[in-house]
């Protein structure tokens, strides 16, 4: 419909040979850049939104695997700084957690959201109207922490593999600088325009795997040709803790700290649409392949390599200036396995680090503009990728600045933005099912989730000030954005019922004249008081046909709506109906269908509404009502540009 784009293609003036002239020259480059910078908002629809490809799951687990496997890169570090001795058991516990909490609850996630809506659209759906978008926005600015310190942290780690390399020149030895350059290489490529590659993913998490299971089997026989060193082990960690089970408790209190890839699940649900399937129940089936598969690989190595690198690393080299600090596996493939070898293996880890920080970015673009836009609560902009990936990259740029490009500093804001998206998945789950028998287990893995959550907040606040940080810029763009975007025509399309096609088609000079009034039970004589004052106020003849419009008001919270209205009479007087998020807008989209179809410029007739003017604004705003008359007026005066074809509003 021609007044639902809002965006039209601009022709490119053409730049003049001779003389350059400076004015014309500056409107060809800014027109150019803006064509550039929104060019996926000027395709055709079918194009913007054409689907992806599907592919086999074991694929598409490639693809979340770039950002759960990579995890090895620094895992092993992490914990152990957060353990020291005691890491093997506490990633025991971390695996147990996984395998037993986080994937029952994601493969119940997989069930109800097919098209890859994930946890946070299953919360939406469970706390409707304001509350909902609420609890989404604050959704969204900790999968916003997660995914931002996802890039920065892997870029940081795939910084330090490259700069920790024995061949490495001195004057390449910044870490800081290593990071940033890796970052402005990811928003470079995703700027000129990248499209996820599978292909890719395969290779890379089948190499980056097959190393680690070299590195990983190499290091076991040196523990099996040395059983000294679990013996010391053994005898130091029960001489630290006393008995296993205080080695348990404190291990339950450490797990917040390990728990860094655990949004490899969410990833994992986001890509479903990517999953080859015949139907929708065989792509939740190949989802839960996916889920399980990647979960059983990872617990595996998480196991294995927790145990060889607490038992063959010294613990002063885990720490920052150290040569295992942020790459323990690799300092195990140098030493063990050749620099040679060990350099292959930095730069497969530095790989697909990098390809993590690309899974991330490409999980901001999708997350984003499926809400926010959606709700009113970001300029139509934020649709186009190139914008975001400025201002996400400016964020990662702020976010390095500020924790020195230091991987272990920024596990605790990671960990906080993966819990919290988990626990929020878990409590959807746990709502969702409440009424059958597993509420009881949902509901323990739930408890499980708030307290690591919780702990981890309370041990390693960063992570809870970067999310609020990112809540409260949501939130205060959204208000704005809310607010400049009220006056868009925001009505979809608009549909008749027959009555009402019926009522509209008696018209006979088809010069079709509404009367807006608020919906309430109708008598013939109320509308005849009505239409009589409407008849003497504009000098209407007696065979001038009118029609009542009554809008009730819906869901506010809502931004674009179908309008749906239906026809009947009360006594000799037609009335039209119809539901919607925004009165004003919605009457607008009324007149401006009418003018469309009659070819004719409607009229629409109006009151003045009483009341502190300042206070109908904000009733406009928030709850879709207002001061109607002017609001109307100002919708079409933005949606039709042409004065002549603009319906008529007449105020009593």
């Amino acid at each position: 419909m021609w007044y639902g784009s809002r965006f039209r293609a601009r022709r490119r003036p053409q730049r003049r040979r001779g003389p350059s002239h400076s004015g014309s020259d500056r409107l060809y480059w800014r027109v150019g850049f803006s064509d550039w910078l929104l060019a996926d908002l000027r395709l055709p629809k079918g194009i913007q939104n054409k689907p992806e490809a599907e592919h086999a799951w074991w694929q598409v687990m490639c693809l979340t695997g770039v950002d759960y496997f990579s995890t090895l890169g620094y895992q092993p570090g992490i914990a152990f700084l957060a353990a020291g001795l005691l890491s093997p058991v506490a990633t025991l516990v971390l695996v147990v957690v996984t395998l037993f909490g986080a994937l029952p609850v994601y493969s119940r996630v997989a069930a109800a959201s097919p098209n890859g809506q994930g946890s946070i659209a299953m919360l939406e759906k469970l706390f409707p109207r304001w509350s909902g978008k609420t609890f989404v926005l604050i959704l969204l600015g900790f999968a916003t922490t997660d995914f931002v310190i996802t890039m920065t942290l892997s870029a940081a780690d795939a910084a330090a593999h490259f700069t920790q390399n024995p061949f490495t020149p001195d004057w390449m030895k910044s870490q800081m600088a290593v990071t940033l350059l890796l970052l402005a290489i990811l928003g470079g490529v995703f700027l000129k325009g990248f499209k996820e590659a599978i292909g890719i993913a395969v290779v890379l998490v089948a190499l980056y795997l097959a190393l680690n299971v070299a590195v990983t089997v190499v290091s076991l026989r040196m523990v099996l040709h040395h059983p000294e060193l679990l013996t010391v082990w053994k005898r130091a960690i029960f001489t630290q803790h006393g008995s296993p089970l205080a080695m348990l408790g404190l291990s339950l209190i450490l797990f917040p700290k390990l728990a860094l890839g655990l949004s490899g699940f969410e990833t994992g649900v986001a890509v479903m649409p990517l999953i080859k399937g015949e139907d929708t129940e065989a792509r939740i089936r190949n989802t839960r392949k996916l889920l399980f598969t990647a979960a059983a690989i990872m617990s595996v190595f998480l196991v294995a390599t927790s145990i060889v690198t607490t038992l063959l690393i010294e613990p002063a080299k885990f720490h920052e200036g150290g040569e295992a600090n942020g790459r323990a596996l690799a300092y195990l493939a140098h030493k063990y396995m050749g620099n040679t070898f060990g350099s292959v293996y930095d730069a497969s880890t530095i790989l697909i680090l990098a390809f993590a920080g690309a899974s991330a970015m490409a999980g901001l673009l999708n997350l984003i503009p499926r809400y926010l836009p959606r709700f009113g609560m970001a300029p139509e902009w934020a649709q186009a990728s190139r914008p975001l990936v400025l201002v996400f990259m400016a964020i990662a740029f702020t976010v390095t600045l500020l924790f020195r490009a230091d991987v272990d500093a920024q596990g605790g804001a990671y960990a906080t933005g993966v819990l919290v998206l988990i626990t929020s998945a878990a409590a959807a789950v746990t709502i969702a099912r409440w009424r059958s028998w597993l509420r009881g287990p949902f509901l323990f893995i739930t408890l499980v989730f708030v307290y690591t959550t919780a702990l981890n907040i309370y041990q390693r606040p960063e992570g809870i000030k970067i999310a609020s940080f990112f809540i409260g810029v949501m939130v205060f763009t959204s208000l704005i954005s809310r607010a400049l975007r009220s006056t868009e025509l925001r009505i979809s399309s608009v549909e008749l019922d027959e009555a009402a096609a019926a009522l509209l088609a008696e018209d006979e000079d088809q010069v079709v004249r509404l009367i807006a009034r608020r919906p309430r039970t109708d008598t013939a004589e109320a509308l005849e008081i009505i239409d009589r004052e409407v008849r003497h106020s504009h000098n209407l003849t007696p065979g001038e046909q009118l029609y009542f419009f009554e809008v009730e008001r819906g869901d506010a919270s809502e931004f674009t709506h179908t309008l749906r209205v239906t026809g009947s009479k009360v006594g000799k007087y037609p009335v039209l109906r119809a539901r919607s998020p925004v009165v004003a807008n919605s009457i607008a989209a009324m007149l401006m269908h009418l003018e469309k179809t009659t070819g004719k410029v409607p009229h629409g007739y109006f009151k003045w509404t009483e009341g502190n003017p300042i206070l109908n604004v904000f009733q406009f705003l928030f709850l879709g009502e207002g001061d109607v008359a002017p609001l109307v007026h100002e919708v079409l005066r933005r949606a039709i540009k042409d004065e002549g074809r603009r319906p008529i509003i007449h105020v009593i």
